[in-house]
């Protein structure tokens, strides 16, 4: 009878206790356990010729085990021990758990050698598993070995050796080059931690996407698409979205310039290191429009992890609902694409911030500037050049092209001009010190030039027309004084020249 009350009681502990607390770790629940047992002898305690015939009591008794839930038995003996043990501590239920192994962390079945040559072999071949370490650091003690005989650790020893020790296996890069295993290095070496700016516009992320699918074009041809995004960092809104057949400087242009005239400049930019970011026009505009360009680390998409994470809701929303539109173009892909941004993105609660995109992009604070009009955007998104000025014409090569030189400027040996190498509409001359613009220049017009009128050239500066030379030059007067001043005489014999004579009858005529 007293068997099944104390089981049934038992089993009522522990059905208190997993209601309670969810799954507690090991520890607790032998501690848990333990003191169950022998927590009635500590709230009243048995005489002392009384004591050993309770724990012999407690002994022949069942109990559930805390892992496995079968019936388990305990010696009196151990029992004995938990006993003095909680009685004797300031925390009965502390002093009940497992004690930590003496030798926990020492691997006594690896020797000295083991561990250097398993190190060794783990820094030549990170991405080795660990029974592959296993076979290949027996081979290595086996051939070390004179009689051979002696076998190495076991491979639970060596996983749990190389877990110990932080040597994770490492996956090799897809693409075997130096930036990509400085990357996977850096980013074994290096804590990897989340960051936020505090001010919306003091940080943009741009990056361009991959479409899931493909969009027809006005030519007949079937093209994945590259969406751009730019969104802010502290408010995750998104400051233009727009859809491209390329990724190109061109597009990045084109989308960037857009996003600062709906939202203003920003403080700084991050994007990747993809050639269209890396553009000259794109770096010399930013630094001309005082915008921070900052580029993640080679190989190391988890930099720009907020948009990465923001193509997911892309490819999971906007491109899901577009499944059934069978002949999709660019021009629906992009419609679709600001209505979706605009009447759900930035209207929806976003899970890590707890509002709206749009509500904490208003909430501020802002530290974004006015944009400057379209004519000064698109003129600071240029590169400048240097080019050689031909005297016979003036004019000067450009992408393949010649382009005239005003009359007034021909005086200039090497010109500064600033252009985009996608638009040869707008070039100008640049003055090299200040960088102002000095004037607009435009291709060579052959056919216009046919009509052989030519304009007068005035003169650059003073008149230097033409004049006979007159008299010795100075500086052959000032060598000749010189040397009378001397007083030696010329250093040369001069001849004698012979008497003219007049003709007689017998010359010839």
């Amino acid at each position: 009878m007293a068997s099944k009350s104390h089981r049934g009681g038992c089993g009522l502990i522990w059905s208190f206790a997993l209601t309670t607390i969810t799954d507690p770790p090991k520890r607790d629940r032998w501690a848990r356990l333990r003191f169950s047992i022998i927590g009635p002898l500590l709230a009243a305690p048995p005489g002392p010729r009384e004591l050993n015939g309770a724990f012999a009591a407690l002994a022949a008794k069942t109990w559930r085990h805390p892992e496995t839930g079968l019936d388990v038995r305990f010696g009196a003996s151990t029992l004995e021990r938990w006993y003095y043990r909680a009685r004797r501590a300031a925390d009965p239920v502390a002093a009940l758990r497992d004690r930590p192994r003496a030798n926990e962390g020492c691997f006594p079945s690896l020797s000295a050698v083991a561990i250097a040559t398993l190190t060794a072999q783990y820094r030549e071949h990170p991405g080795w598993t660990a029974q592959l370490h296993l076979d290949n650091l027996r081979a290595a003690c086996k051939a070390g070995e004179s009689d051979g005989s002696s076998p190495v650790a076991s491979y639970a020893t060596v996983r749990r050796y190389l877990r110990a020790q932080g040597m994770h296996r490492q996956a090799r890069p897809k693409r075997a080059t130096d930036g990509a295993v400085a990357a996977r290095d850096r980013l074994e070496q290096l804590e990897v931690r989340s960051f936020e700016v505090e001010h919306v516009a003091a940080l943009w992320h741009l990056d361009f996407h991959h479409a899931s699918r493909k969009v027809l074009t006005r030519a007949g041809a079937w093209v994945k698409p590259m969406l751009l995004g730019v969104i802010d960092d502290r408010s995750r809104l998104v400051c233009h979205l727009q859809w491209y057949l390329d990724e190109s400087a061109q597009s990045l242009v084109h989308g960037l310039s857009q996003a600062f005239m709906k939202r203003g400049l920003p403080r700084a930019l991050m994007t990747d290191n993809g050639a269209a970011m890396l553009s000259e026009e794109v770096t010399t505009g930013l630094a001309a429009l005082g915008v921070v360009h900052q580029t993640t680390l080679p190989y190391s998409p988890y930099q720009n992890a907020k948009q990465e994470s923001f193509w997911g809701r892309v490819e999971g929303r906007l491109m899901a609902m577009l499944e059934g539109e069978q002949a999709l173009t660019l021009d629906v892909l992009n419609e679709a694409t600001q209505a979706w941004v605009e009447q759900e993105y930035h209207r929806t609660v976003h899970t890590e911030l707890r509002v709206t995109p749009l509500a904490r992009y208003l909430a501020g604070p802002s530290v974004a500037r006015p944009c400057p009009d379209s004519v000064v955007l698109r003129d600071a998104l240029r590169i400048e050049v240097k080019r050689r000025a031909r005297r016979a014409d003036g004019t000067l090569s450009l992408g393949g092209t010649r382009f005239e030189i005003p009359a007034r400027l021909r005086h200039l040996s090497e010109v500064h001009v600033r252009y985009a190498r996608w638009d040869f509409s707008r070039v100008d001359l640049v003055d090299p010190r200040t960088g102002a613009i000095l004037c607009p220049i435009k291709p060579l017009d052959k056919a216009a030039n046919a009509d052989g009128q030519r304009r007068r050239l005035n003169p650059a500066g003073a008149d230097l027309s033409p004049l006979p030379p007159t008299g010795m030059a100075p500086l052959l007067r000032e060598l000749l004084a010189e040397y009378a001043a001397t007083g030696m005489p010329p250093a040369y014999l001069p001849s004698t020249e012979p008497a003219s004579s007049a003709p007689t009858d017998n010359d010839p005529q």
